[in-house]
């Protein structure tokens, strides 16, 4: 394909395999596709576009602030990038994984994020079950912002204001309610970037953002798809350790340099857990977190 202008700029908007739509800064839509198979792109990604014959070619992307995204050892799965805020939507009567929301605040606290948690769906039975579950959260100093997206989603707009949000959750937690609690019209605009990207069959892209309207300034949501697992084997050991809060203060007062939290003597954090000012099971996933961490960068892996 011959390029028919200069290079252009622009906002990736949705993904499907390795074709994008790019909101350009001129402020049309480009169906992209990229160019070689080195890069890897995510909504929110700023992008160097070439206009071709049949739409354009991704040439660059252009510098990141903040990257979102889970691993394992094996693959990585980008989120959304540029992001500045992280909301994980939470309901009742779901199993409820609280190991994944400790995993999400890991992942936003490790690029800067702030995390939020919507406890949605405030109107069933059992709700005052689960914010008996998030309250450790809150103790942590996250928000939980409560809400009943289907009828009333003015409890989150505050949060939403001049960030650049990615909403997160398990499936039927009520991302797709909030999002068109929003901005009414969200899924008929899904719909057609999915045909747009797809070449004309139904698709559900892997991620869509979404401008914000005018009334909450300048910023956008990203969302994901709904996930199971957040792995966050990208993180080396020392930025695991880092993204939990309430070990900051303790980082470097152990006995030992290389002290690794369990059952060495003078450990500044198993001290703070006899005195009940840490929970035992964030450590136990520190730990958790650290050992994979260090899996995955050992030689041959």
């Amino acid at each position: 394909m011959s390029a028919l202008q200069d290079p252009l700029h622009g906002l990736v908007m949705a993904s499907f395999r390795r074709h994008f739509a790019v909101r350009l800064d001129r402020g049309d839509d480009l169906a992209c596709v990229l160019k070689g198979r080195s890069m890897t792109l995510a909504c929110g990604d700023r992008v160097q576009v070439a206009a071709t014959e049949g739409g354009g070619v991704i040439e660059a992307i252009l510098p990141r602030a903040t990257l979102f995204y889970r691993s394992d050892a094996y693959k990585e799965k980008l989120i959304a990038a540029n992001v500045t805020q992280v909301i994980g939507v939470v309901a009742p009567d779901l199993g409820l994984d609280e190991e994944l929301i400790n995993r999400w605040i890991i992942g936003a606290e490790a690029e800067g994020c702030r995390l939020v948690i919507a406890a949605n769906k405030r109107d069933k039975p059992d709700f005052g079950v689960l914010l008996a579950r998030l309250a450790p959260f809150a103790a942590l100093g996250y928000t939980v912002v409560q809400l009943s997206a289907r009828d009333d989603v003015s409890p989150l707009l505050p949060w939403l204001d001049g960030q650049r949000t990615v909403l997160i959750g398990q499936s039927g937690m009520g991302k797709s309610t909030i999002l068109n609690a929003v901005m009414p019209g969200t899924a008929a605009r899904t719909a057609e970037i999915s045909e747009a990207l797809s070449a004309g069959r139904h698709t559900t892209t892997h991620s869509t953002l979404y401008p914000l309207p005018a009334s909450l300034g300048e910023g956008w949501i990203v969302d994901s798809p709904g996930m199971k697992a957040f792995g966050l084997a990208h993180l080396a050991p020392e930025a695991v350790t880092r993204a939990f809060v309430e070990l900051r203060p303790l980082i470097g007062h152990c006995r030992f340099r290389d002290c690794r939290h369990d059952r060495e003597p003078g450990c500044a954090v198993s001290e703070a857990v006899a005195r009940g000012e840490v929970a035992p099971h964030r450590v136990a996933l520190l730990q958790a977190l650290v050992g994979a961490s260090e899996a995955a960068r050992m030689p041959g892996r």
